[in-house]
């Protein structure tokens, strides 16, 4: 993906290193944040943590004594960088898909934290990954989550670019009035619907991720070769019954929440192949 050089979005909250437990950033944090360097970057593990270790300490210090804002390492900062310019390709492109419509969108927080998080859909923790909160429109990630994602077999970095696309599918879907009608519906649902529906919900996401990805390539042609197999990897990594068995379950649909592995690829390339929202109906529209 072509993304240094890049407009990065102001629309990022840095909340990193807030309420963290003493000596986590150079402890569990920077090993897991070294590990997330080498899987974007290509660094050679040992000069990566030995420079996180050094920058990070001394960032912690400055923001303890001085009341600064937080800094990770140089590593970290550009793994910053990374999703922030991710996130102003979004809004360039849903600015654009949205005035072509006649309406105008809004665009949504990021919110970068260390841990855990208070957010208005209550605790937001990193164990969770990354999440979209409709209360009050902000995606929350913890960038230690991209070390998971790629111990789950997703590499590159549009593979975190799919990831946080999905996100701000579910933000599509605050603005266009769906996810009102999905949680309406819930609450009168049983548990086996309830799971049906939210199925169709994350696949939207996915569609949309996919038209995200077909109008900036067309707009900025930021794409390089291998892109889309990095995302269907990663929408492959994140399917319901591949996590299932990586658990050592038998993989049930009826307690699928997000969808198969192979749903999630279908409405990703759905997307990216129609470019349209139109597209993107996975049975939601008739609620």
């Amino acid at each position: 993906m072509r993304w240094e050089g890049r407009r990065q979005s102001s629309n990022v909250e840095d909340r990193r290193g807030k309420g963290m437990r003493r000596g986590a950033a150079v402890g569990g944090g920077g090993i897991v944040m070294a590990l997330v360097a080498i899987f974007l970057l290509g660094q050679d593990p040992g000069q990566v943590m030995q420079q996180m270790q050094q920058q990070q300490a001394q960032a912690q210090r400055q923001a303890q004594t001085q009341g600064g804002e937080y800094r990770g390492s140089a590593q970290e900062e550009k793994i910053k960088g990374f999703v922030s310019t991710v996130l102003a390709e979004t809004e360039d492109t849903w600015n654009t898909v949205f005035r072509q419509a006649g309406y105008q969108y809004k665009a949504p927080k990021l919110v970068l934290y260390t841990g855990m998080t208070p957010t208005a859909c209550g605790t937001g923790q990193a164990a969770s990954g990354p999440f979209y909160c409709p209360g009050d429109q902000k995606v929350y990630l913890d960038l230690s989550f991209l070390n998971e994602l790629q111990r789950m077999g997703a590499q590159g970095d549009f593979a975190v670019a799919y990831v946080l696309a999905h996100e701000v599918g579910h933000h599509i879907q605050t603005l266009t009035g769906t996810a009102a009608k999905v949680q309406q519906f819930r609450q009168r649902a049983s548990k086996a619907q309830g799971n049906a529906i939210q199925v169709k919900m994350e696949l939207q996401a996915d569609c949309y991720a996919g038209v995200w990805a077909n109008h900036t390539q067309k707009r900025t042609q930021i794409l390089e070769q291998g892109d889309i197999e990095e995302a269907l990897q990663a929408a492959a990594a994140v399917g319901d019954d591949t996590i299932m068995k990586k658990a050592g379950r038998t993989p049930r649909k009826e307690q699928f929440t997000h969808g198969s592995s192979q749903e999630r690829m279908q409405w990703f390339a759905r997307g990216m192949d129609a470019g349209e929202l139109g597209a993107c109906d996975t049975g939601l529209d008739s609620l």
